[in-house]
């Protein structure tokens, strides 16, 4: 895919003098859109996720580093800091948390464990896995990000939501503690949270059916899409760096709330 977005007045052009970036998820939806952006911004990315071929066909089309990383492994994470030591000299100036995701909508009282101890270890403990593997690089390059792509999830409960809620809950806060205990050296900690985002697998991921992926965006004219969402990564990891965007919600027009969304009114 080509950018059709005009970079950021503060995007680094030159090959000499480019920013580099760790994206995890980059393989479909808000990671893969993250990375072809900031590609297209002048960044040096290396775009990371478990599926190859995806991310071989992303590589081919924007020129970007790849390596297949499971955010869950501790093996596979000692080989990301390896890759980017081999790329980037030991300096990464941003890393962007998108690998995460929901399974299931049963309520508290029939949860699947298994789900929840899934959607913990992904969007929790790969966080914070792969956080603590790159903070030296970051803290090397002397202008450090670290982004979370959470959701409004960890903001406001809703049912049928309730694993989902408290693993983005557990990433919202990680964030805030990282930004706490991060404070006084030059890391920003930003958060971005999105609401309704009609990628090709976030839904169907989470129900299992098609049919009910797509009910989800019924009615809905403009839901968000993953190019909205890096659009808002893209101009806070550009901005100067002293700007710091701690969080960020963003909705599409037609959602109010988690559980509030007008449908069928041309929105």
């Amino acid at each position: 895919m080509t950018s059709t977005h005009a970079a950021h007045p503060n995007a680094v052009a030159s090959d000499t003098a480019r920013l580099t970036a760790v994206v995890t998820g980059a393989s479909s939806g808000i990671g893969r859109a993250t990375a072809q952006r900031l590609v297209a911004d002048g960044w040096h990315v290396l775009a990371v996720a478990r599926r190859e071929d995806r991310l071989n066909e992303l590589a081919a089309e924007t020129g970007c580093e790849v390596l297949a990383v499971d955010i869950t492994s501790d093996s596979s994470v000692e080989r990301l800091v390896e890759r980017t030591t081999e790329l980037f000299g030991g300096s990464v100036n941003a890393v962007v948390h998108v690998a995460g995701g929901a399974l299931g909508i049963e309520t508290a009282a029939e949860a699947d464990l298994e789900k929840w101890q899934r959607m913990y270890d992904i969007n929790v403990l790969g966080a914070v896995r792969v956080t603590r593997a790159l903070l030296p690089a970051l803290r090397e390059s002397g202008r450090g990000d670290l982004l979370f792509v959470t959701s409004v999830a960890a903001q406001e409960a809703y049912p049928g939501g309730s694993g989902y809620n408290a693993a983005k809950a557990g990433e919202h806060m990680l964030a805030g503690a990282l930004r706490l205990e991060l404070n006084g050296e030059k890391i920003r900690v930003i958060e971005i949270a999105p609401g309704m985002v009609h990628t090709e697998e976030f839904s169907l991921v989470r129900l299992g059916d098609q049919g009910a992926a797509d009910a989800v965006y019924d009615g809905v004219e403009q839901p968000l899409t993953a190019e909205d969402c890096a659009d808002v990564i893209s101009y806070a990891l550009n901005a100067p760096h002293h700007v710091n965007l701690d969080l960020v919600t963003v909705r599409p027009l037609a959602q109010a709330a988690a559980h509030r969304v007008a449908r069928h009114q041309g929105v």
